[in-house]
Protein backbone atom coordinates (compact mmCIF):
# COMPACT_ATOMS: atom_id res chain seq x y z
CA UNK A 1 0.00 0.00 0.00
CA UNK A 2 1.10 3.56 -0.61
CA UNK A 3 1.64 5.88 2.34
CA UNK A 4 0.06 9.33 2.50
CA UNK A 5 1.85 12.41 3.75
CA UNK A 6 -0.75 14.51 5.59
CA UNK A 7 0.96 17.80 4.74
CA UNK A 8 0.13 17.36 1.04
CA UNK A 9 -3.67 17.74 1.06
CA UNK A 10 -5.07 17.60 4.62
CA UNK A 11 -8.56 18.92 3.66
CA UNK A 12 -8.89 16.12 1.10
CA UNK A 13 -8.01 13.54 3.72
CA UNK A 14 -10.72 14.88 5.99
CA UNK A 15 -13.28 14.88 3.19
CA UNK A 16 -12.49 11.32 2.14
CA UNK A 17 -12.55 10.12 5.75
CA UNK A 18 -16.04 11.58 6.23
CA UNK A 19 -17.25 10.12 2.97
CA UNK A 20 -16.01 6.64 3.87
CA UNK A 21 -17.72 6.96 7.26
CA UNK A 22 -20.92 7.87 5.43
CA UNK A 23 -20.63 4.76 3.30
CA UNK A 24 -20.10 2.56 6.36
CA UNK A 25 -22.93 3.94 8.49
CA UNK A 26 -25.60 4.62 5.87
CA UNK A 27 -26.20 1.04 4.79
CA UNK A 28 -29.97 1.53 4.96
CA UNK A 29 -29.88 4.74 2.96
CA UNK A 30 -28.84 3.98 -0.62
CA UNK A 31 -29.36 7.58 -1.73
CA UNK A 32 -26.76 8.79 0.77
CA UNK A 33 -24.33 6.06 -0.22
CA UNK A 34 -24.70 6.87 -3.89
CA UNK A 35 -24.10 10.55 -3.18
CA UNK A 36 -20.99 9.72 -1.15
CA UNK A 37 -19.63 7.57 -4.00
CA UNK A 38 -20.28 10.30 -6.56
CA UNK A 39 -18.56 12.81 -4.30
CA UNK A 40 -15.50 10.57 -4.05
CA UNK A 41 -15.52 10.46 -7.83
CA UNK A 42 -15.77 14.26 -7.94
CA UNK A 43 -12.83 14.72 -5.55
CA UNK A 44 -10.68 12.45 -7.68
CA UNK A 45 -11.52 14.52 -10.75
CA UNK A 46 -10.71 17.91 -9.19
CA UNK A 47 -8.06 19.92 -10.93
CA UNK A 48 -5.04 20.90 -8.94
CA UNK A 49 -4.94 17.71 -6.92
CA UNK A 50 -2.36 15.07 -7.72
CA UNK A 51 -4.03 11.80 -8.68
CA UNK A 52 -1.18 9.99 -6.96
CA UNK A 53 -1.84 11.80 -3.69
CA UNK A 54 -5.59 11.28 -3.80
CA UNK A 55 -5.28 7.61 -4.71
CA UNK A 56 -2.66 7.14 -2.01
CA UNK A 57 -5.20 8.51 0.44
CA UNK A 58 -7.96 6.20 -0.72
CA UNK A 59 -5.71 3.14 -0.66
CA UNK A 60 -4.15 3.90 2.72
CA UNK A 61 -7.58 4.49 4.27
CA UNK A 62 -8.92 1.19 2.97
CA UNK A 63 -11.33 2.99 0.65
CA UNK A 64 -10.76 0.82 -2.40
CA UNK A 65 -11.31 -2.38 -0.43
CA UNK A 66 -14.45 -1.03 1.20
CA UNK A 67 -15.96 0.20 -2.07
CA UNK A 68 -15.16 -3.18 -3.63
CA UNK A 69 -16.92 -5.03 -0.78
CA UNK A 70 -19.85 -2.63 -1.13
CA UNK A 71 -20.10 -3.46 -4.84
CA UNK A 72 -20.57 -7.11 -3.87
CA UNK A 73 -22.60 -7.04 -0.69
CA UNK A 74 -24.94 -4.05 -0.82
CA UNK A 75 -28.60 -4.97 -0.71
CA UNK A 76 -29.35 -2.16 -3.18
CA UNK A 77 -28.57 -2.74 -6.85
CA UNK A 78 -28.10 0.97 -7.52
CA UNK A 79 -25.41 1.14 -4.84
CA UNK A 80 -23.63 -1.91 -6.24
CA UNK A 81 -23.72 -0.35 -9.68
CA UNK A 82 -22.39 3.01 -8.48
CA UNK A 83 -19.67 1.30 -6.44
CA UNK A 84 -18.50 -0.63 -9.52
CA UNK A 85 -18.42 2.57 -11.54
CA UNK A 86 -16.35 4.26 -8.82
CA UNK A 87 -13.92 1.35 -8.79
CA UNK A 88 -13.54 1.60 -12.56
CA UNK A 89 -12.82 5.29 -12.32
CA UNK A 90 -10.26 4.78 -9.53
CA UNK A 91 -8.52 1.99 -11.46
CA UNK A 92 -8.51 4.03 -14.65
CA UNK A 93 -6.96 7.00 -12.87
CA UNK A 94 -4.22 5.21 -10.94
CA UNK A 95 -2.12 2.12 -11.62
CA UNK A 96 -1.84 1.24 -7.91
CA UNK A 97 -5.62 1.11 -7.53
CA UNK A 98 -5.73 -0.98 -10.69
CA UNK A 99 -3.16 -3.40 -9.26
CA UNK A 100 -5.10 -3.63 -5.99
CA UNK A 101 -8.25 -4.65 -7.89
CA UNK A 102 -6.60 -6.93 -10.45
CA UNK A 103 -7.19 -10.19 -8.59
CA UNK A 104 -8.82 -13.47 -9.54
CA UNK A 105 -11.64 -12.81 -7.05
CA UNK A 106 -12.54 -9.53 -8.75
CA UNK A 107 -12.83 -11.16 -12.16
CA UNK A 108 -14.85 -14.07 -10.77
CA UNK A 109 -17.29 -11.58 -9.23
CA UNK A 110 -17.54 -9.73 -12.55
CA UNK A 111 -18.21 -13.00 -14.39
CA UNK A 112 -21.02 -13.78 -11.96
CA UNK A 113 -22.48 -10.32 -12.45
CA UNK A 114 -22.31 -10.58 -16.25
CA UNK A 115 -24.06 -13.96 -16.23
CA UNK A 116 -27.16 -12.54 -14.54
CA UNK A 117 -29.33 -12.02 -17.59
CA UNK A 118 -32.14 -10.50 -15.52
CA UNK A 119 -29.90 -7.75 -14.10
CA UNK A 120 -30.49 -4.18 -15.35
CA UNK A 121 -28.72 -3.28 -18.57
CA UNK A 122 -26.93 -0.37 -16.91
CA UNK A 123 -25.53 -2.68 -14.24
CA UNK A 124 -24.13 -5.02 -16.89
CA UNK A 125 -22.61 -2.07 -18.74
CA UNK A 126 -20.89 -0.81 -15.59
CA UNK A 127 -19.50 -4.30 -14.90
CA UNK A 128 -18.14 -4.41 -18.45
CA UNK A 129 -16.64 -0.95 -17.98
CA UNK A 130 -14.77 -2.07 -14.85
CA UNK A 131 -13.57 -5.16 -16.68
CA UNK A 132 -12.33 -3.09 -19.63
CA UNK A 133 -10.29 -0.89 -17.29
CA UNK A 134 -8.70 -3.87 -15.56
CA UNK A 135 -7.59 -5.59 -18.79
CA UNK A 136 -6.33 -2.47 -20.55
CA UNK A 137 -2.53 -2.55 -21.00
CA UNK A 138 -2.40 -5.35 -18.44
CA UNK A 139 -1.31 -8.89 -19.27
CA UNK A 140 -2.34 -10.13 -15.81
CA UNK A 141 -5.81 -8.73 -16.32
CA UNK A 142 -6.03 -10.39 -19.72
CA UNK A 143 -5.14 -13.73 -18.15
CA UNK A 144 -7.70 -13.36 -15.37
CA UNK A 145 -10.36 -12.49 -17.98
CA UNK A 146 -9.57 -15.77 -19.76
CA UNK A 147 -9.51 -18.05 -16.72
CA UNK A 148 -12.48 -16.50 -14.91
CA UNK A 149 -14.87 -17.01 -17.81
CA UNK A 150 -15.32 -13.28 -18.40
CA UNK A 151 -13.96 -13.48 -21.94
CA UNK A 152 -16.26 -16.37 -22.87
CA UNK A 153 -19.24 -14.43 -21.55
CA UNK A 154 -18.30 -11.24 -23.39
CA UNK A 155 -18.09 -13.01 -26.75
CA UNK A 156 -21.64 -14.33 -26.43
CA UNK A 157 -24.02 -12.47 -24.14
CA UNK A 158 -24.07 -9.03 -25.78
CA UNK A 159 -25.31 -10.45 -29.06
CA UNK A 160 -26.99 -13.74 -28.23
CA UNK A 161 -30.73 -13.31 -28.40
CA UNK A 162 -30.33 -9.61 -29.16
CA UNK A 163 -28.83 -9.70 -32.63
CA UNK A 164 -31.92 -8.27 -34.33
CA UNK A 165 -31.51 -4.52 -34.37
CA UNK A 166 -34.83 -2.72 -33.85
CA UNK A 167 -35.51 0.99 -33.36
CA UNK A 168 -36.78 0.29 -29.83
CA UNK A 169 -33.54 -1.22 -28.60
CA UNK A 170 -30.84 0.09 -30.94
CA UNK A 171 -29.57 2.75 -28.52
CA UNK A 172 -29.23 0.33 -25.64
CA UNK A 173 -27.63 -2.29 -27.86
CA UNK A 174 -25.18 0.27 -29.19
CA UNK A 175 -24.19 1.36 -25.69
CA UNK A 176 -23.78 -2.22 -24.53
CA UNK A 177 -21.78 -3.33 -27.56
CA UNK A 178 -19.54 -0.24 -27.31
CA UNK A 179 -18.64 -1.18 -23.73
CA UNK A 180 -18.16 -4.84 -24.64
CA UNK A 181 -16.03 -3.96 -27.67
CA UNK A 182 -13.75 -1.84 -25.49
CA UNK A 183 -13.31 -4.71 -23.03
CA UNK A 184 -12.67 -7.27 -25.78
CA UNK A 185 -10.14 -5.00 -27.48
CA UNK A 186 -8.31 -4.69 -24.16
CA UNK A 187 -8.29 -8.48 -23.83
CA UNK A 188 -6.61 -9.07 -27.20
CA UNK A 189 -4.42 -6.02 -27.70
CA UNK A 190 -1.64 -4.01 -26.07
CA UNK A 191 -0.06 -6.37 -25.37
CA UNK A 192 -1.24 -8.61 -28.16
CA UNK A 193 -2.70 -11.78 -26.66
CA UNK A 194 -3.03 -14.61 -29.16
CA UNK A 195 -4.92 -16.84 -26.72
CA UNK A 196 -7.54 -14.14 -26.23
CA UNK A 197 -7.71 -13.62 -29.98
CA UNK A 198 -8.37 -17.34 -30.42
CA UNK A 199 -11.20 -17.19 -27.88
CA UNK A 200 -12.74 -14.10 -29.49
CA UNK A 201 -13.01 -15.89 -32.83
CA UNK A 202 -16.12 -17.59 -31.45
CA UNK A 203 -17.99 -14.27 -31.75
CA UNK A 204 -17.36 -13.93 -35.50
CA UNK A 205 -20.62 -15.60 -36.64
CA UNK A 206 -22.59 -13.16 -34.49
CA UNK A 207 -20.57 -10.17 -35.68
CA UNK A 208 -21.24 -11.28 -39.24
CA UNK A 209 -24.97 -10.97 -38.52
CA UNK A 210 -24.50 -7.45 -37.27
CA UNK A 211 -22.51 -6.48 -40.35
CA UNK A 212 -25.44 -7.55 -42.50
CA UNK A 213 -27.70 -5.09 -40.68
CA UNK A 214 -25.42 -2.07 -40.63
CA UNK A 215 -26.84 0.97 -42.36
CA UNK A 216 -26.96 4.70 -41.82
CA UNK A 217 -29.51 4.64 -38.95
CA UNK A 218 -27.13 2.38 -37.02
CA UNK A 219 -23.94 4.17 -38.01
CA UNK A 220 -22.72 4.54 -34.44
CA UNK A 221 -22.35 0.77 -34.19
CA UNK A 222 -19.79 0.62 -37.01
CA UNK A 223 -16.82 1.85 -34.96
CA UNK A 224 -17.09 -0.57 -32.00
CA UNK A 225 -17.81 -3.56 -34.27
CA UNK A 226 -14.90 -2.71 -36.56
CA UNK A 227 -12.58 -2.11 -33.60
CA UNK A 228 -13.34 -5.58 -32.29
CA UNK A 229 -12.73 -7.19 -35.69
CA UNK A 230 -9.49 -5.27 -36.27
CA UNK A 231 -7.99 -6.09 -32.89
CA UNK A 232 -8.98 -9.76 -33.05
CA UNK A 233 -7.43 -10.39 -36.48
CA UNK A 234 -4.39 -8.13 -36.04
CA UNK A 235 -1.12 -9.91 -36.86
CA UNK A 236 -2.94 -13.25 -36.65
CA UNK A 237 -3.42 -15.25 -39.86
CA UNK A 238 -5.48 -17.92 -38.09
CA UNK A 239 -7.96 -15.30 -36.86
CA UNK A 240 -8.03 -13.71 -40.32
CA UNK A 241 -8.82 -17.07 -41.90
CA UNK A 242 -11.53 -17.78 -39.32
CA UNK A 243 -13.23 -14.45 -40.00
CA UNK A 244 -13.21 -15.22 -43.71
CA UNK A 245 -14.42 -18.81 -43.24
CA UNK A 246 -17.59 -17.76 -41.39
CA UNK A 247 -18.37 -15.26 -44.14
CA UNK A 248 -17.39 -12.20 -42.13
CA UNK A 249 -14.83 -10.93 -44.65
CA UNK A 250 -17.33 -11.20 -47.48
CA UNK A 251 -20.00 -9.34 -45.51
CA UNK A 252 -17.50 -6.67 -44.48
CA UNK A 253 -16.49 -6.20 -48.13
CA UNK A 254 -20.09 -5.98 -49.35
CA UNK A 255 -20.99 -3.49 -46.63
CA UNK A 256 -17.95 -1.39 -47.52
CA UNK A 257 -18.88 -1.43 -51.20
CA UNK A 258 -22.43 -0.34 -50.35
CA UNK A 259 -21.19 2.55 -48.22
CA UNK A 260 -18.38 3.58 -50.59
CA UNK A 261 -20.88 3.92 -53.45
CA UNK A 262 -22.57 6.71 -51.46
CA UNK A 263 -19.35 8.36 -50.27
CA UNK A 264 -19.22 10.97 -53.04
CA UNK A 265 -22.41 12.66 -51.83
CA UNK A 266 -22.62 11.58 -48.19
CA UNK A 267 -19.98 12.66 -45.61
CA UNK A 268 -21.30 10.02 -43.20
CA UNK A 269 -20.96 7.25 -45.77
CA UNK A 270 -17.43 8.44 -46.48
CA UNK A 271 -16.53 8.39 -42.79
CA UNK A 272 -17.94 4.89 -42.31
CA UNK A 273 -16.20 3.68 -45.46
CA UNK A 274 -12.84 4.78 -44.07
CA UNK A 275 -13.46 2.91 -40.81
CA UNK A 276 -14.41 -0.24 -42.70
CA UNK A 277 -11.50 0.13 -45.12
CA UNK A 278 -9.09 0.22 -42.19
CA UNK A 279 -10.75 -2.90 -40.78
CA UNK A 280 -10.59 -4.67 -44.13
CA UNK A 281 -6.89 -3.88 -44.31
CA UNK A 282 -6.32 -5.54 -40.93
CA UNK A 283 -8.18 -8.61 -42.20
CA UNK A 284 -5.98 -9.16 -45.28
CA UNK A 285 -2.56 -7.73 -44.43
CA UNK A 286 0.19 -10.34 -44.83
CA UNK A 287 -2.48 -12.75 -46.09
CA UNK A 288 -2.30 -12.70 -49.90
CA UNK A 289 -4.76 -15.57 -50.30
CA UNK A 290 -7.54 -13.62 -48.62
CA UNK A 291 -6.56 -10.38 -50.34
CA UNK A 292 -6.63 -11.94 -53.80
CA UNK A 293 -10.04 -13.43 -53.07
CA UNK A 294 -11.55 -9.94 -52.88
CA UNK A 295 -11.04 -9.37 -56.60
CA UNK A 296 -14.38 -10.98 -57.41
CA UNK A 297 -16.28 -8.39 -55.36
CA UNK A 298 -15.24 -5.45 -57.53
CA UNK A 299 -13.67 -3.75 -54.52
CA UNK A 300 -10.81 -1.98 -56.33
CA UNK A 301 -12.96 0.44 -58.37
CA UNK A 302 -15.03 1.25 -55.27
CA UNK A 303 -11.91 2.07 -53.25
CA UNK A 304 -10.67 4.21 -56.11
CA UNK A 305 -14.01 6.01 -56.17
CA UNK A 306 -13.68 6.56 -52.43
CA UNK A 307 -10.37 8.35 -53.06
CA UNK A 308 -12.27 10.86 -55.18
CA UNK A 309 -14.81 11.67 -52.46
CA UNK A 310 -14.75 15.38 -51.53
CA UNK A 311 -15.44 14.37 -47.91
CA UNK A 312 -12.32 12.22 -47.58
CA UNK A 313 -9.88 13.69 -45.06
CA UNK A 314 -6.20 13.88 -46.14
CA UNK A 315 -5.07 11.62 -43.28
CA UNK A 316 -7.60 8.97 -44.34
CA UNK A 317 -6.38 8.88 -47.94
CA UNK A 318 -3.34 6.80 -46.94
CA UNK A 319 -5.61 4.15 -45.37
CA UNK A 320 -7.48 3.72 -48.65
CA UNK A 321 -4.27 3.69 -50.71
CA UNK A 322 -2.67 1.06 -48.47
CA UNK A 323 -5.73 -1.18 -48.74
CA UNK A 324 -5.70 -0.77 -52.50
CA UNK A 325 -2.05 -1.81 -52.40
CA UNK A 326 -2.85 -5.00 -50.47
CA UNK A 327 -5.58 -5.91 -52.96
CA UNK A 328 -3.65 -5.17 -56.14
CA UNK A 329 -0.40 -6.71 -54.93
CA UNK A 330 -2.15 -9.96 -54.05
CA UNK A 331 -4.04 -10.02 -57.34
CA UNK A 332 -0.87 -9.55 -59.42
CA UNK A 333 -0.90 -7.82 -62.75
CA UNK A 334 -4.65 -8.35 -63.21
CA UNK A 335 -5.42 -6.36 -60.09
CA UNK A 336 -2.88 -3.68 -61.02
CA UNK A 337 -4.41 -3.42 -64.48
CA UNK A 338 -7.86 -2.94 -62.91
CA UNK A 339 -6.50 -0.19 -60.71
CA UNK A 340 -4.91 1.60 -63.68
CA UNK A 341 -8.12 1.35 -65.70
CA UNK A 342 -10.08 3.11 -63.01
CA UNK A 343 -7.41 5.74 -62.33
Amino acid sequence: ALSFRPKDHPPTKTDLSLLLECLKYQMKCPASQKQALFTIYSICQQRGLSHTDVMSLILSMGGVVFVYNLSKSSAHSEVRETAQFTLGMLAEANVYCKQALCRRETFSDLAECLMQQDSPLTQRRVAVYLLSVLVANNRSGQKFAQTSGCLDILTSFPLSGEATVRPANVTQLFQLWTSVSSALCGCVNNPQNEESQRMCVSAFPLVKGWLQQLSHPYAEMVQPICSFISMTVANNNCAQDSFSTVGGLGNLTLTLIRLASDASHSPLACQLSVIMTKTLSACIIDNPVLASGLAGYGLVPQLHSLLSSPSLEPQDRLIVILTLGHCTEASGMAGTHSFICFK
